[in-house]
């Protein structure tokens, strides 16, 4: 009884299953039928394979069928699949608190991970703002670089400069700051905001430095610093732009550019972060603390979705000391105690393992590995960087032809562009990478033969030659 009513109150069912499980034929249907799949169409008849589950290195497909990854899910789960310490601590959280809004509230989850974040970033990136994935943590970068400059009073610094086939991200702000010829984004050229590009680096992150690859951004500089917020870049390796590695030096002096011309510098280290180049940051290569980092994709071990936008003391303090006080995002699920939980493990992990040493073992596996696809003549370039390969075709891939190859191969490998890569987990095995790299060879040279193409030496030098992956 409450206030002299009765009431009543649903009570919930027993629940003694959780549902009737699918069966593939039935996954197999709705998928075809309703599934939207990233970059594909409804139209096309592209193969998408069931997965039953994953464990380590390998994915077990509902056929039966066991493939060795190649990606770590879009480079994310570097510890493996089902990592039982990070497992573990989420299933504890669950039991606890799995989610509260984060508006005039906070968590331990958060605190730690925060607390993790600032003590192992570069010095200097004091403040943390998390949210759900890395396309809007490069939204909240370039809102807080556009915020900035409106608390100083400068608003006409509203633009964000970024490097020609870089990427960002697929969300409205994040789409921006593509390659706005070569990149993905060019139906929403009208759309999107026009933001300014100065040319990609050229000089390789091993050989030596071409001071001519900073023409271009300095005289951009020059000419648009009174309209430029920020630079945006993704230190060291260009990821799904077309997995192009450049010199650190370009990042020390781009840093120093900016601060001469007054703009702030955003680092996307959504792909580099935690120990895929070597460093546990690609910043590390240049060193050098942006004004804003962006992280994403391996923070949580490939768990679940999270990421954060880093930013010094100066930028935080001179937005909440401006009108209107306060910086303008929010996400409903802003800093969720499960996903916070995750990258804590995920970084304990990290930490505790020999991940450097992995990286090194896994570079120079995949550089003896990958060598054979030198020899092909549709390759126009084979490089490795860290726990990162790349062996790069002449032509843009026939995905529908090529896909099955590499399941038949019993490895999972997602091609796109001109680009076959590989960023597997850190605990992959040199038996495993072995059978990776030769399955990788063994693929190609199948598919060249199916485009008419002859295994004959091709001579075009490692991380060398240009490229674009969407012409």
């Amino acid at each position: 009884m409450y206030n002299g009513l009765h009431l009543s109150f649903w009570e919930p069912p027993a629940i003694t299953t959780y549902r009737t499980r699918l069966t593939p034929e039935q996954i197999d249907h709705i998928d075809k039928t309703h599934i939207w799949h990233p970059y594909s169409s409804f139209s096309q008849s592209t193969p998408v394979f069931a997965v039953e589950s994953a464990s380590g290195v390998y994915i077990k497909l509902y056929n039966g069928q066991t493939l060795l990854d190649g990606m770590s899910s879009w480079w994310s789960t570097i510890h493996g699949y089902n990592p039982t310490y990070i497992t573990q601590a989420v299933c504890e959280q669950a039991q606890n608190l799995s989610h509260i809004m984060f508006g005039g509230l906070t968590h331990e989850p958060a605190a730690y991970l925060t607390q993790q974040l600032v003590k192992l970033t570069p010095s200097g990136l004091e403040k943390v703002f998390y949210s759900d994935s890395g396309s809007v943590a490069v939204d909240v970068a370039m809102k807080m670089a556009i915020q900035y400059w409106q608390a100083k009073g400068q608003p006409a610094k509203s633009r964000i400069m970024a490097l020609a086939k870089g990427y960002h991200g697929d969300s409205i702000g994040a789409m921006s700051v593509c390659d706005p010829v070569t990149g993905m984004h060019h139906l929403f050229k009208d759309t999107i905001k026009q933001q300014l590009f100065c040319a990609q680096p050229q000089s390789p992150f091993n050989g030596p430095f071409n001071p001519a690859d900073l023409t271009d951004l300095k005289a951009k500089l020059e000419h648009h610093h009174h309209e430029l917020a920020a630079l945006i870049i993704e230190p060291v390796v260009q990821g799904a732009g077309g997995m192009h590695f450049y010199h650190p030096q370009f990042i020390a002096q781009a840093k120093t550019l900016c601060e001469d011309y007054n703009v702030l510098l955003i680092a996307d280290e959504i792909a580099t972060g935690f120990g895929r180049t070597g460093k546990l940051f690609a910043c590390e290569h240049a060193a050098i603390t942006p004004d804003i980092m962006c992280l994403g994709k391996t923070l949580t071990g490939g768990t679940m979705t999270l990421a954060a936008t880093l930013c010094t003391n100066a930028i935080a303090d001179t937005i909440c000391q401006a009108s209107p006080g306060v910086f303008m995002h929010g996400p409903t699920y802003m800093g969720n105690p499960l996903a916070c939980t995750a990258a804590s493990a995920n970084i304990d992990l990290l930490l505790s393992s020999p991940w450097e040493d992995n990286i090194t073992r896994i570079e120079h596996a995949l550089t003896s590995g990958l060598a054979a696809c030198k020899q092909l003549n549709s390759v126009n370039n084979v490089r490795v960087l860290g726990a990162i390969g790349v062996v790069e075709l002449h032509d843009p891939v026939d995905m529908p032809t090529l896909q099955p190859l590499f399941v038949e191969e019993g490895i999972w490998i997602r091609p796109f562009g001109k680009l076959v890569y590989m960023m597997p987990a850190y605990t992959i095995t040199n038996t495993q990478l072995a059978t990776l790299t030769q399955g990788v060879y063994n693929v190609l040279t199948r598919y060249a033969a199916r485009l008419g193409h002859q295994a004959t030496p091709n001579q075009t030098p490692i991380n060398q030659a240009p490229f674009d992956a969407h012409e």
